[in-house]
């Protein structure tokens, strides 16, 4: 007889659970529910169904199936992929662990288990899981893709329409230099850019098919593992089969990009609290991303914004959990690998949600121009003096001494450094000439000297207009110039 186990409240003489767990025994309920992986990888069926379908062809060009047979178990997955589509299937607790079990037990009933129990001849559960995970978990990224693209759609449509606006920029939360509001958009359109690009490489990295690969060492039918991988749209093969059970790192770099990209939405989403609130009001954000106070009717809280900012948290949560999950397990397949699923769930719609409500965001919201010019401060045009004085022959760092001194000299008289006269500038240094009002005090031409690429005059933000143009053109930007040799 097979050892037993017994419950320390049975023992006791308990009424309250009065079962038994043991090899031969049935198993204990809260270890089934523990087990059973089909609340989530339900969300698999399609893929599941693909893959059990390509691999029936590939049994039966190996000799496994017939053609009758073969054409009855496509005919009977296309049964139960419509009952999933309509939510009419129907799950057997306690029957169905996955939906690799789900899906066959209904296969059977459809078309008798005389031949759906040719099905998994040379497949394990292993090679299956990996295969769906990445079917599945590809064909998600490219509606993100698709989503991220709309995100930067939004970006430079913005960007393009209101490249006249003229706001603070900051750094340290502190007003620094004058630029123009398509700037700033775009300085998240190349983030959002490099992510796009990222991505690309995510799917095309995980897009290699493991089926064939069995539970660790191989097929012994020889199934054309390569026939398998071109139906199912993979662009190559896993070629270990050990590596191909057990390797769960395109979940890692998965999160790993989403961890990122939601630092990048993260950091957007809080320059945006700030310009929407009420000591900006840069912004105002529409009522479809925002709500009122419980309490006091005057309030429009940001809460999509917030959100997005909270759920960053999350996303680096699941990444840091899950890379702890696979630290140090042993080779191939082990159960822990099973947490991966409900943490990429939760990660692709975490993903999908966020990228949409950020576009949702930048699409509803309305600029103040207005707003934005009133807090461009004289002081954030230091810079312009000291440039002044470059131009004139002084070195850098003297020129940033006497603009600092023009500063304090303003702060000193309480008014700003625009109301200062020539004679007092004069006062500072001598070398002002009579011109360096009209020259060094003026927004909008301090804006339109940063005519260098990248930079936030006119020219300088449609130039990056296009680049991200060609981002979505093309697939590709150029990071840089590319420089010849000579």
């Amino acid at each position: 007889m097979g050892w037993q186990i017994y419950r320390h409240d049975v023992l006791m003489g308990s009424s309250s659970d009065s079962w038994l767990i043991g090899l031969l025994g049935a198993l204990d309920p809260l270890m089934e529910a523990y087990n059973e992986s089909l609340t989530h990888d339900r969300k698999f069926y399609a893929q599941d169904i693909n893959g059990s379908i390509a691999w029936a062809r590939a049994n039966k060009n190996a000799g496994i199936l017939t053609e009758e047979e073969f054409k009855e178990i496509a005919r009977g997955f296309g049964i139960v992929e419509d009952e999933w589509d309509s939510n009419e299937f129907q799950i057997k607790p306690g029957v169905d662990e996955d939906i690799h079990t789900a899906n066959e037990r209904r296969l059977g009933e459809v078309i008798g288990q005389d031949i759906a129990g040719k099905l998994h001849t040379g497949r394990s559960r292993n090679d299956q899981i990996a295969t769906d995970l990445r079917l599945w978990v590809r064909d998600q990224l490219r509606d993100i893709q698709d989503h991220l693209e709309h995100l930067l759609q939004a970006i430079i449509s913005r960007a393009e329409v209101e490249i006249e606006f003229i706001m603070p920029g900051y750094t340290h939360l502190q007003r620094a230099q004058p630029v123009r509001w398509s700037h700033w958009l775009l300085s998240y359109g190349f983030f959002f850019a490099a992510d796009f690009k990222r991505l690309k490489n995510v799917i095309d990295d995980l897009n290699i098919c493991p089926l064939g690969s069995g539970a660790l060492s191989g097929n012994v039918f020889g199934v054309d593992r390569e026939a398998i991988g071109r139906e199912l749209g993979f662009m190559g093969l896993c070629w270990n089969s050990m590596n191909a059970v057990s390797d769960r790192d395109f979940l890692l770099e998965t999160m790993s990009w989403g961890s990122r990209f939601m630092g990048h939405v993260s950091r957007i989403a809080m320059d945006l609290c700030i310009y929407s609130s009420q000591e900006s009001g840069f912004v105002k954000l529409s009522d479809a991303y925002s709500t009122g106070s419980s309490l006091m009717p005057q309030k429009k809280n940001p809460d999509a914004l917030e959100l997005l900012r909270g759920k960053s948290g999350q996303m680096h949560g699941l990444l840091s959990g899950f890379t702890t999950t696979l630290n140090s397990l042993p080779s191939c397949y082990n159960k822990d690998m099973q947490e991966g699923t409900s943490s990429i769930i939760t990660t692709i719609s975490l993903l999908s949600d966020s990228t949409q409500i950020l576009t949702g965001v930048l699409t509803t919201l309305t600029v103040q121009p207005a707003a934005m010019r009133r807090a461009l401060e004289p002081s954030m045009l230091a810079t312009e003096l000291a440039d002044y004085l470059v131009k004139k022959g002084v070195p850098f760092r003297e020129t940033h001494h006497i603009s600092g001194k023009v500063v304090a000299l303003a702060e000193a008289q309480g008014k700003g450094m625009d109301e200062l006269g020539v004679a007092e500038l004069k006062v500072v240094d001598q070398r002002f000439g009579d011109d360096v009002v009209a020259a060094c005090f003026d927004q909008e031409a301090a804006v339109e000297k940063r005519t260098a690429k990248g930079g936030t005059a006119r020219e300088s933000v449609r130039e990056q207009i296009e680049v991200l143009r060609q981002l979505l053109r093309t697939g590709d930007m150029p990071p840089w110039k590319v420089f010849s040799s000579s």
